[in-house]
């Protein structure tokens, strides 16, 4: 360190500037997969392709109950598959539960909440945009089980916040938005056989569901029923089905110019389904 002080005191006029300019850079981006990257209000972590010579498209990744972004970057096989297709992967982190491991999200809105959950996501897309020169126009939001149901309440809230969402296992509590902000591209995955996050929700917390202090998870074809209002789409039914590959899907393109929404139903539980990565990004490059 000291000879290090020397070296720069020797250094003059524009090197000096230039290495403070260089040191500067090295210690903005000293974080990674591995070590977090720090916010006003958490961290995160990211995982970024080989080639990042232009601008590139990223992931935000929001983990289920009880997990963190360390446990989003062990999944090798989806985090390997969307940097493979040239994407960086954020993984940013739940508050820590009391007496309890791993962290989750103050995501229901009629819930207490420890942290602006919105403001702490937008902020992670901001850090991750200036200090890694990603593409601001191609960032996905995405996210399991709880963190599905985080997606699905921030583009409710929030639509023109990231460019698309892509929820995994979750979506709407009860009691069930009444309207959301406006449309959205939303491709919905879930497990036919589901029985974490039944496609009809269940009961948690209370006698039933006509306890009023219940804590309920959500009918996913509600959700997707409010999706439809929220996007304007001309029908009820699906425009278009897909059943040709391990995701059977149902899409709705007459709706408003610019949203997009879709359910991929696969056959396996509360599970990340192999093959969605690929499949999600798919979706996401053809948009209109």
């Amino acid at each position: 360190m000291v000879r290090l002080a020397a070296l720069l005191r020797g250094v003059c006029g524009g090197g000096m500037l230039l290495i403070t300019i260089l040191l500067s850079a090295t210690f903005a981006v000293a974080c990674s997969d591995t070590a977090p990257c720090k916010v006003d209000q958490g961290d995160y972590l990211i995982a970024l392709p080989q080639d990042g010579s232009a601008p590139v498209p990223a992931v935000v990744f929001i983990h289920g109950f009880g997990g963190s972004g360390e446990g989003v970057m062990r999944n090798r096989g989806l985090v390997d598959a969307m940097v493979a297709r040239g994407y960086a992967v954020i993984a940013p982190s739940g508050l820590k539960m009391s007496g309890r491991n791993g962290g989750s999200w103050s995501f229901h809105p009629e819930r207490p909440r420890r942290r602006d959950e919105i403001a702490f996501l937008t902020q992670v897309r901001d850090d991750a945009i200036s200090r890694f020169g990603l593409d601001p126009d191609r960032v996905l939001l995405s996210g399991f089980s709880i963190g599905g149901s985080m997606t699905a309440y921030l583009a409710c809230a929030n639509p023109d916040a990231f460019a698309a969402y892509t929820p995994i296992g979750g979506n709407f509590w009860r009691p069930h938005p009444e309207q959301c902000a406006g449309p959205v591209r939303m491709l919905h995955t879930h497990g036919w056989s589901d029985g974490t996050v039944p496609l009809e929700g269940r009961v948690l917390r209370g006698q039933d569901s006509r306890d009023l202090d219940a804590l309920i998870q959500g009918d996913v074809f509600h959700a997707l029923s409010i999706w439809r209002e929220t996007n304007g789409c001309f029908q009820l039914k699906p425009d278009r089905f897909e059943t040709s590959s391990p995701f059977w899907r149902r899409a709705w393109d007459r709706c408003t110019p610019g949203s997009a929404l879709e359910l991929a139903l696969f056959p396996g539980g509360h599970v990340i389904p192999a093959g969605w990565a690929d499949m999600a990004l798919d979706w996401f490059e053809n948009l209109e």
